[in-house]
């Protein structure tokens, strides 16, 4: 007994899974990519390094100071009594903790020592300075001096 199969004169793949894939890839980029932002809210114009350190730790306190000598602590304004008290609060928290000092370049670097001091007062003894890295790419140079 033959069968015989009738094929429709165009037969084509059908497209519609793959549009609704496109479709929810391009939606998912588009709502992902509206999340990308500046982290913290403050201003704050870093000093150049070439070299650097990434510190992530789950105990860190982040200090902002700005230009003009405003104090931040985890984006939250604080004035110094409020500053020394968040710093108290975290060395009982977590002794190991690390206060990250993100100073604007223009702050004095009296500023930056009188915070410095502050965190080792109040028992927090591994501290950070956070810096950007530098905008200049220098050449290595090798052990004989050339370049």
């Amino acid at each position: 007994m033959k069968f015989s199969v009738r094929r429709k004169p165009f037969d084509l793949l059908d497209l519609t899974p793959l549009i609704d894939v496109v479709f929810l890839l391009l939606i998912f980029f588009m709502v992902s990519t509206t999340f990308i932002h500046e982290p913290g809210g403050i201003k704050v114009d870093l000093p150049h390094s070439d070299t650097q350190e990434f510190i992530r730790e789950s105990g860190e306190v982040v200090v902002e100071i700005t230009e003009n000598g405003g104090l931040f602590v985890d984006d939250v304004p604080v004035d110094e009594a409020a500053l020394r008290a968040a710093l108290r609060r975290t060395m009982r928290a977590d002794p190991e903790s690390v206060v990250i000092i993100k100073a604007d370049r223009g702050v004095e670097h009296g500023r930056v020592v009188q915070v410095m001091d502050w965190s080792k007062r109040a028992g927090l003894y591994r501290l950070a300075v956070a810096t950007e890295g530098s905008r200049l790419q220098r050449p290595l140079r090798d052990a004989g001096g050339s370049q």
